[in-house]
């Protein structure tokens, strides 16, 4: 339910949005329509009667003195043209301008008024009319209001020593008034009916267009939903070829990972539970068999003879080194786990440091009667790792190899240049581990059988397999039931700068 009023709010959203765009949309192209329509207007009537000033001078002039002989304006020629004018077109006013612009007579001004006679016209727009002969669209000044401009007509005459201009307005003030006002109660009427309509029908369009493009959204919410009631193998069909296609991809990707994650988790906390049962076994054991020989001591002391209470502490001796190496192997695994140990890498010979292992491990090998080989090439190069821990990893695989190695049997470590890297092999002759069980090998506490014998120590491999995870390495094995196992790891050539 409540997706479903998130998925209504962002849907509601949209078409609110939409409105808010269609209606300034619809503002702007008002704006520039009535702009442009005005325009189309003056200059559809300015090309029309482009020559209607000089038309008026060549009739009107002709056998008439626009001046009388003392120079003043034949104000009655002038009635008798606005007059005319008027009759054909009542948006036309006629002024005569001198030849800087003043304004020298008009029926339509008050020529009392002090403002009249100091009214002058720009001239550079009449020059220009006149010279393009009125072709092009040129607006020049209003003679009521000079901070207004307009449309007009202008002629140049020259009669009888008197030059001047006339200057025809094309579109009067009271026309403006009068188109202005009925324009106004047009644009309502249109605006109220039309704009109503319109918005109706783009509000219902806009809803029905919104709820398509949004149906890939509805998708996911409701593939999110099914994936939130417990459906995790509920997925989106044909992710890549819906609209909303990254998303989609990624919400699967996502719902993937997620789904893996929990089953590492599940696979983890088997693994946990399984260690916990194992370190549980194994520390019990020591523990019982040191706590067993104790109270042996403690309750037949006086009866035991000097050779039995010294193999009655051999015993317990090596029950406790079994129970720290058990817990130092778990404190090295948990923090190798934990990301708690960084490698110093530093260049160092592993050749020399082959030696000193064998040399360490000669005494066991010999008392158990093992053979213990080294096999290397000459001239091994500097290899680039933390010394500490690779001499970790191959003590624990010598530990390994010589524990399940029987008597005669023999060990070899062999180091093998590459181009790159130098190889390291550790190989046994003993029983061999089957194929099913190499994999399990280097899992924490896993253990295999052979036998009533166990074939693994648990965390031994573990922790080879941790150092060479965080040298950028893999460990390797080769085993075949009684042909023996080897186990191989390489390590980086150092080349120096």
């Amino acid at each position: 339910m409540k997706n479903s009023i998130l998925s209504l709010r962002f849907i509601l959203k949209l078409t609110l949005s939409f409105l808010a765009i269609l209606l300034l949309a619809g503002i702007g192209y008002t704006i520039t329509s009535i702009y442009l329509s005005n325009k189309y207007f003056n200059e559809t009537t300015q090309r029309l009667h482009a020559n209607l000033a000089h038309d008026l001078i060549e009739e009107k002039f002709a056998n008439t003195q626009p001046f009388d002989s003392v120079g003043n304006v034949n104000k009655a020629l002038f009635g008798d043209i606005m007059h005319d004018m008027m009759a054909v077109n009542r948006a036309i006013e006629v002024y005569l301008l001198d030849k800087q612009g003043k304004v020298q007579y008009s029926v339509v001004l008050d020529h009392d008024a002090p403002e009249t006679k100091e009214k002058r016209i720009n001239l550079e727009p009449i020059h220009q009319f006149i010279n393009e002969s009125g072709s092009n669209y040129v607006l020049g000044d209003d003679p009521k209001d000079l901070s207004k401009q307009t449309i007009f007509s202008a002629a140049e005459f020259n009669k009888d020593g008197h030059e001047g201009y006339v200057y025809i307005i094309l579109a009067g003030e009271d026309f403006l008034a009068t188109r202005s006002d009925l324009f106004n109660s047009y644009f309502m009427r249109l605006g109220l009916r039309g704009s109503l309509l319109t918005l109706i029908f783009a509000t219902l369009l806009g809803v029905l267009v919104i709820w398509y493009l949004t149906r890939s959204l509805r998708k996911i919410i409701y593939a999110a939903k099914r994936f939130q009631q417990g459906d995790l193998e509920y997925r989106i069909e044909n992710a890549e070829k819906t609209d909303l296609a990254n998303v989609a991809s990624t919400y699967n990707s996502m719902a993937d990972t997620i789904l893996s994650d929990i089953e590492k988790i599940k696979s983890v906390e088997q693994l946990r539970q399984e260690l916990i049962a194992n370190i549980s076994h194994d520390l019990r054991t020591p523990l019982s068999v040191i706590q067993g020989y104790i109270e042996t001591l403690h309750m037949k002391d006086e009866q035991l003879t000097p050779e039995e209470r010294k193999e009655y502490l051999k015993t317990v001796s090596r029950s406790s080194e079994r129970l720290s190496k058990l817990v130092s192997q778990l404190f090295e695994y948990s923090k190798l786990e934990a990301n708690q140990i960084q490698p110093e890498k530093e260049p160092f010979l592993i050749s020399e440091l082959a030696n000193d292992i064998r040399r360490n491990y000669a005494l066991i090998a010999e008392q158990k009667n093992i053979e213990l080989k080294l096999s290397m090439e000459d001239n091994v190069p500097l290899v680039f790792a933390d010394i500490s821990l690779v001499e970790r990893a191959i003590q624990n695989l010598m530990d390994n190899a010589l524990k399940f190695t029987p008597e005669g049997g023999k060990v070899t470590v062999k180091i093998e240049s590459g181009e790159n890297d130098v190889e390291v092999t550790i190989k046994d002759s003993g029983p061999g581990i089957k194929k099913d069980n190499q994999a399990l090998i280097f899992e924490r506490y896993r253990q295999t059988k052979n036998g009533k014998e166990k074939a693994g120590a648990g965390l031994g491999l573990a922790i080879v397999k941790k150092i060479m995870e965080i040298h950028n390495s893999s460990i390797k094995v080769f085993s075949k039931p009684n042909e023996g196992t080897s186990f191989s790891f390489s390590l980086p050539v150092y080349a120096a700068n």
